[in-house]
């Protein structure tokens, strides 16, 4: 019997801690999973992962295979300042 090979799968989870004020928020996409934050948090993270697809895309990557350094430095550049 042999084993199936599986295809990688990621995906990336936010989770803001500084929520305040009662409201709870999620933000789902294909591949990420965004929760809780104060509505300039969560804004915050949803803007990061947005960007941070499309720099993937611009450089014809899957986020199943790109190495966690360029992926650190990818999400760093795309934060909102």
């Amino acid at each position: 019997m042999t084993k199936k090979k599986r295809k990688p799968r990621a995906g990336l989870l936010g989770v803001g801690l500084d929520n305040e004020d009662g409201h709870k928020r999620i933000t789902t996409g294909e591949k990420f999973l965004l929760v809780g934050g104060s509505e300039e948090t969560h804004t915050r993270m949803t803007e990061t992962v947005v960007k941070t697809f499309e720099e993937l895309k611009r450089r014809d990557k899957q986020l199943e295979s790109v190495e966690p350094k360029e992926l650190a430095e990818i999400m760093h550049k795309s934060t909102p300042r």
